[in-house]
């Protein structure tokens, strides 16, 4: 197995995470997005996703994952399509089959100094950083993608059409779900393992009615408002 020898002379870590708070020219490549998935044969490709970009509480996940082309695992999609149940049964396969892989996340501090999608991105190059084996393309869910020292690509809907970004999507989702249950124990008044931290009527109402804790994001209009009701 190869180990990932990135070259990041343009740009070391500490400097891309400055370059956030600069805006997003500084840290994203500029890619035209792609809405069909480009030939992969003979690549190894690397897929990128995030979960939890729109919830109100809770940090913002991202996976990246390099599948094994000799273990094709059946079932991959968008991980919103599946249920907790299907979900949590293909990231075992996914992290003991994939040939590597990379989860890590954006704090909620990090969401509300350098707003959700500088967040995302971080989170996404972070991943990218874990994987032990260098790919030939990374390939990301969306249309941004996050300044790493690999060739990248955007492709919209990639998570239901390129099985390694369906995967990053299992693992990112299934991850964040983990926590959040986690965090229900922690703060049991606020629903956390119901509703993910997403903003249902729940949360919202348990948001009105004790505030907020540590884990919410405070630059979010809905909590924003909430608490500036309260003053």
């Amino acid at each position: 197995m190869k180990r990932a020898t990135p070259d990041f002379s343009h740009a070391n870590n500490g400097a891309v995470e400055s370059d956030l708070l600069s805006g997003i020219d500084k840290h994203a490549h500029k890619v035209k997005p792609l809405r069909k998935a480009p030939t992969q044969k003979g690549l190894l490709i690397c897929g990128v996703d995030e979960a939890g970009r729109g919830p109100l509480a809770g940090p913002v996940y991202a996976a990246a994952v390099i599948l094994n082309p000799k273990k094709p695992i059946r079932g991959l999609d968008d991980s919103k399509k599946l249920s907790a149940k299907e979900r949590e049964r293909l990231a075992i396969r996914i992290q003991t089959e994939a040939l590597a892989f990379g989860i890590a996340i954006a704090s909620v501090e990090e969401i509300d100094r350098m707003n959700i999608l500088n967040a995302t991105l971080l989170a996404m190059q972070r991943a990218v950083d874990k994987l032990l084996i260098v790919p030939d393309e990374v390939w990301v869910d969306g249309t941004h993608v996050p300044r790493i020292a690999y060739t990248a690509r955007a492709i919209i809907k990639g998570d239901a059409l390129v099985g390694a970004i369906s995967a990053a999507s299992i693992l990112a989702k299934s991850a964040r779900d983990r926590e959040l249950v986690a965090l229900a124990r922690q703060y049991p008044e606020y629903g956390f393992e119901k509703h993910k931290g997403y903003p249902t009527q729940l949360h919202l109402a348990r948001i009105r009615e004790h505030g907020a804790c540590p884990e919410h994001r405070r630059s979010f209009a809905p909590v924003k408002h909430i608490l500036g009701a309260l003053l």
